[in-house]
């Protein structure tokens, strides 16, 4: 079980103003991060306009700044299609990513997902299975049945507590019917952020915090900065608060 950092996401700046947007707040958050207990990180690499990118001198940027900062750490990015907004540029720029990141998530709701998933493994990245819906979990097990893929991310997007719960339990079932026994990394976002690290660490599954899900603590005070998300985290894995 690992708690890991996701720092920044898709989020505007004016979200929270810790949110780091460039490659030398990204490094500086990650090693907070980590110094608070996370064990891997999660970043979504920003271009020169702030926006989030994928194109090789973007990556490159963040990821080497990373593994400055953090050495030995576990950098992972996502591979969202909104980010390129074209699924052709999505291929094109990890095809060409010099600096790799450990893994990659793949959202499986998404139309290229098997041809992103391949391009990843083609230049030796790890995978993570972003899976939100059942229909999401089935289509991994339709593919290879998660057999090559670092580990499976149920990432649950919905507010009302007991739907959230039910998709989680549905896509939990689907993963022990298929037989795909990879990790599980759960995690919520906004106001599912806290119960979703809960269930993860009484299932004794990974879970994730940062500014990407949610910037309130489990008190609904507003966090300094990812590495207050990451120590309340980890005080509840610890068994306190």
């Amino acid at each position: 079980m690992i708690v890991q950092a996701c720092i920044n996401g898709a989020r505007p700046a004016d979200f929270h103003p810790a949110l780091p947007l460039d490659a030398h707040a990204m490094a500086g958050d990650g090693a907070a991060s980590i110094a608070a207990g996370a064990a891997e990180l999660h970043v979504h690499a920003r271009g020169a306009d702030g926006l989030e990118s994928l194109a090789p001198e973007a990556m490159d940027r963040t990821v080497a700044a990373l593994r400055r900062a953090c050495p030995g750490t576990l950098i992972g990015v996502s591979t969202g299609a909104w980010i390129e907004k074209d699924d052709r540029r999505t291929l094109a720029a990890i095809a060409g990513w010099h600096e790799l990141p450990d893994y990659a998530s793949v959202n499986l709701s998404e139309a290229a997902a098997p041809e992103v998933m391949e391009t990843l493994r083609d230049r030796g990245v790890g995978i993570e299975a972003g899976l939100a819906s059942i229909g999401d979990a089935l289509r991994l097990a339709s593919l290879d049945h998660g057999g090559r893929v670092l580990r499976v991310l149920i990432e649950i997007s919905e507010q009302a507590l007991d739907e959230a719960f039910a998709v989680a339990e549905g896509i939990e079932k689907v993963l022990q019917r298929e037989g795909i026994r990879r990790s599980i990394l759960l995690h919520g976002e906004n106001a599912t952020v806290w119960p979703f690290v809960e269930r993860a660490a009484a299932h004794k599954f990974s879970t994730r915090v940062g500014l990407e899900d949610g910037k309130e603590l489990p008190d609904g005070s507003i966090a300094d900065g990812n590495a207050a998300l990451v120590a309340a985290a980890v005080a509840i894995y610890r068994g306190g608060r």
